[in-house]
């Protein structure tokens, strides 16, 4: 469907880490605690409202546009990303070590190794009083995708810099889709499980230092296996256990 040599083992590795990053971004500090009331604000209601089991289908439908304003964010970031790693193919393991390195030093803040401060800056745009509208709710996940800095900038910089890596500009925004469908999904499931997903957040709460931890660890790794190249490594491991992935693309 993609066309031939776009996906391959490597890009297949890559994309299950997205995959991962885009739901670690979601259970993140600041983003988890801010979901139901956002996505009561964004269909034009209130939490007693939600809770007690209102409006249901005006929740799915203000999370759906809002899944889609920070996609289209995420699918333009992606693009540039791997743009710009095209015009530097000739210094492409130069890129990869750099970025190896910044990534892996999002991932020992996230550890409590040592703290970076302006990671806990937020950059959040103001997308006025535009509640209850699928135009506001747009224009939220713009302002989400460009603004939320703090948890989801870290790791959303590594899936950027693995898609700065890729091939070719088709394989990274494949990439960035990935890492948008790991994020929104949970907002379209918390949307259309609104009175069950409120208690479960809450009983996530305890557990957020644990999660953050759990980022950074993924961070470190991925870095790390960006400066060491493990990942062309494991992808060849990939095609040889698991031969049908070759003929996919």
């Amino acid at each position: 469907m993609f066309g031939v040599d776009i996906i391959d083992g490597s890009l297949l590795m890559a994309m299950g880490i997205a995959l991962f990053a885009g739901v670690l971004s979601f259970l993140s500090p600041c983003v988890l605690p801010i979901v139901p009331p956002y996505l009561a604000y964004m269909a034009g209601t209130n939490m007693n409202a939600v809770q007690s089991g209102g409006r249901d289908w005006k929740v799915l439908q203000a999370a759906g546009f809002f899944v889609l304003g920070l996609s289209t964010v995420f699918l333009f970031l992606g693009f540039a990303a791997s743009a710009f790693g095209q015009v530097f193919l000739a210094y492409q393991r130069e890129m990869a070590i750099v970025a190896g390195i910044v990534i892996m030093i999002f991932g020992l803040h996230f550890l409590g190794i040592f703290r970076i401060p302006l990671l806990y800056r937020e950059m959040r745009l103001d997308a006025g009083d535009r509640g209850g509208s699928a135009f506001g709710a747009y224009v939220l996940g713009l302002a989400f995708a460009f603004g939320w800095t703090p948890c989801i900038g870290p790791v959303l910089g590594a899936v950027l810099s693995m898609a700065a890596q890729e091939g070719s500009i088709a394989r990274g925004t494949v990439l960035m889709a990935v890492y948008a469908l790991g994020l929104g999904v949970p907002f379209l499931l918390a949307a259309l499980f609104m009175r069950r997903s409120v208690s479960a957040m809450a009983r996530l709460r305890p557990h957020m230092e644990r999660i953050e931890r759990i980022m950074g660890v993924l961070l470190y790794t991925v870095g790390l296996m960006m400066i060491s190249g493990t990942f062309s490594d494991l992808s060849y491991w990939l095609l040889e256990t698991f031969p049908a992935l070759g003929r996919i693309g």
